[in-house]
């Protein structure tokens, strides 16, 4: 039947060419991207999942959180929306297959060949936890191959997304995940942090070891119950060989207690390589499985045992489980929860083993016995942990702590939210003058009681903030300078008018504090503009010679003008006065001074005193500035003659010749 989606196409862009995959959750096809014209993968959610508007505004913050991953082993997330209906995720298209399809073709790995398929894996982990990002559903379906040998992990986001939407369903709660991958934190306390992922890693490995997931059972609780009261089974007791160093990474990553395991992918990464390194094993090429050679390991290969309907890899599983309720996938309208803890029960299928036969009534046949028995043990675990999920979920278990996460750093508090259960919100950003940068300043909600699940916001210091201006400034115009600065950096301007001899006026001289300091918000900024050169003091330059009077004065930036003028006190050709002098004060630069140079002594006009008696002849003359010189013809009192006459204009201090005689 031909799917009604493909041909469809998704925002004007993505065209769905061909269905590639399906599962519980979603459907992956092959399209073609439109704009770019390349090849694309598009994961379109399950329609009871894009129906829920809770899961659609978290899956959309999930996904862009993995689209921030950038690494050659993650499959990486280009674009994400709705449309027509559909919620989707466009990812990378990787062309091949996937490690459970590997396991099916191969049956199982050598050592050389897992670790050549689970390094790239952890790296890519790796990558992820460093940025504060967890896989949650680590299995064969989620690891890629391609054909090049290069391998991915896929699925980043989808099931945190899944897990945090916090709804149950009218049966119960339920936990959705591939049971045979869930880490026992995961299965009691719906807690997961990157030593999950470290968990579902270390079981990936042990089944391309061995062929098969360590625990079988025939309900999704059966193996669920063995990953919480069981350790992991040891590779070599089923594939003799396998060496103990080996056998010593699978129980170290898959310890039940979260504490003991490696800290994240890449302390797992390190301690795969010290067995490496200590064994001497060879790197071979990631095993594509796109021919089986002589050496090929085949499902006949290995020990055989039967295949319950919960481990993966049969054709009918789809991928994600959901545990939980009624053991069964939900339909439309159910939701997420998580598996409590699981108390003491009915042993059942544990690590693999079967248990001892009991003694039976004759006439029964035995396999009739034994399947009437192990569905016995499910009909008591199922009720056992539903009444127990029912009674922990409405009394203590769906409340946990938030912790006081102000004064931690980022990373540490991310992590203390995850251990109760918390999902982090991450993260607003504030400026902090006491807070250093990294450190948690508040948490919405507070510490305190919360529901699990429940979405802490964390706000976080960017540490102090701190404005510069431009050293490059100096020099620009005010106007441009402060359009720069006001509205940009937010601190009080004042204005400050400054001489200065080389920047024209107007233009910015300087600032207080100076430029390319580390300025608070509001902090008081002077910025200096320049007026000119400041105001200069004429010298005294009466008595020097013109040439002399005039150098000094340009020197100092004064435009020299030069009159002439007589005077008695000073020699001729010398200065004899400057407009303006001294007294006034200083003046502004490139002002014009003017010097008066004298030509000689001052003029004046000789008075006429003819007539005049001597004494009154010789006053008039001494009041002019003139001098007398009396001569007497014969006798007489009276002026009868002056040399130089009356009106002539002569030298101040010139002698004139009076004659006396009668009158």
């Amino acid at each position: 039947m031909t799917d009604p989606v493909v041909g469809l196409v998704l925002e004007g862009r993505y065209r769905l060419e061909e269905r590639l995959a399906r599962g519980g959750m979603a459907t992956v096809y092959a399209a073609t991207d439109l704009r770019l014209h390349r090849p694309v993968a598009v994961k379109i959610m399950a329609e009871h999942l894009a129906h829920d508007p809770t899961f659609v505004d978290r899956f959309t913050r999930e996904a862009r959180a993995a689209a921030m991953l950038s690494h050659p082993n993650v499959v990486s997330v280009s674009d994400q929306g709705s449309d027509q209906g559909l919620v989707f995720l466009v990812m990378e298209l990787v062309r091949g297959r996937t490690l459970r399809d590997l396991l099916q073709a191969r049956g199982r790995l050598t050592v050389g060949e897992a670790f050549a398929v689970l390094e790239p894996v952890l790296s890519g982990l790796t990558a992820a936890h460093r940025a504060g990002i967890v896989h949650r559903d680590i299995k064969p379906e989620n690891v890629l191959i391609g054909q090049d040998g290069v391998v991915k992990v896929a699925d980043f986001g989808l099931a945190r997304a899944l897990t945090g939407t916090g709804q149950t369903s009218h049966t119960g709660g339920v936990l959705i995940g591939t049971v045979a991958y869930l880490s026992p934190e995961q299965l009691e306390r719906g807690k997961a942090d990157a030593r999950s992922d470290v968990y579902a890693a270390g079981v990936v490995l042990f089944e391309m070891l061995t062929g098969h997931p360590p625990y079988g059972g025939d309900t999704p609780l059966a193996v669920a119950y063995q990953h919480v009261h069981h350790d992991m089974p040891t590779p070599s007791d089923e594939v003799p060989g396998i060496p103990w160093q080996v056998d010593e990474l699978v129980a170290r990553t898959t310890r039940r207690d979260p504490v003991v395991r490696p800290l994240d992918a890449g302390a797992f990464l390190a301690d795969l390589q010290d067995v490496r390194s200590d064994l001497g094993v060879e790197r071979v090429p990631v095993p594509t499985g796109r021919s089986a050679g002589p050496g090929t390991l085949r499902p006949t290969n290995r020990p055989t045992r039967p295949r319950h309907p919960s481990e993966p890899g049969r054709e009918s599983d789809p991928g994600t489980e959901v545990l939980g309720g009624t053991g069964t996938r939900p339909g439309r309208g159910s939701r997420t929860s998580m598996l409590p803890g699981m108390g003491a029960g009915p042993t059942a299928d544990v690590g693999g083993r079967r248990p001892p036969l009991e003694h039976t009534r004759p006439g029964v046949p035995q396999h009739i016995r034994r399947r009437r028995a192990r569905l016995a043990v499910a009909i008591v675990l199922l009720l056992a942990v539903t009444i127990g999920a029912v009674g922990w979920w409405l009394g203590s278990g769906r409340w946990t702590a938030v912790p006081d996460l102000v004064g931690k750093d980022q990373e540490a508090a991310i992590g203390l939210l995850q251990e109760a259960g918390l999902d982090p919100d991450c993260c607003d950003e504030e400026f902090s003058e006491e807070v250093a940068e990294g450190v948690v300043i508040a948490a919405e909600p507070e510490a305190g009681e919360a529901i699990r699940g429940t979405d802490v916001r964390l706000t976080v210091s960017k540490g102090p903030e701190r404005f510069t201006v431009d050293p490059a400034s100096i020099g620009r115009p005010q106007e441009e300078v402060l359009a720069g600065i006001e509205g940009v950096i937010p601190v009080l301007v004042e204005v400050v008018q400054d001489y200065d001899d080389d920047i024209p006026v107007g233009h910015v001289t300087g600032f207080d504090p100076e430029a390319g300091t580390q300025l608070r918000r509001d902090q008081p900024l002077r910025v200096f503009v320049s007026r000119g050169p400041a105001p200069v003091a004429v010298p005294d330059v009466v008595g020097l010679s013109p040439e002399a009077a005039t150098t000094n004065l340009q020197n100092l930036g004064f435009v020299v003008a030069r009159a002439e003028g007589r005077s008695s006190a000073v020699d001729t050709g010398e200065v004899m006065a400057v407009d303006p002098g001294p007294a006034a004060g200083p003046v502004a630069f490139g002002s014009t001074v003017t010097i008066t140079v004298s030509v000689g002594v001052p003029q004046v006009t000789v008075p006429d005193v003819t007539g005049r008696s001597e004494a009154e002849a010789v006053a008039a003359l001494q009041g002019a500035g003139l001098r007398a010189d009396v001569q007497t013809f014969i006798t007489g009192d009276r002026v009868y003659r002056q040399r130089p006459a009356a009106g002539e204009v002569v030298d101040e201090g010139t002698t004139v010749n009076l004659l006396l005689s009668f009158g």
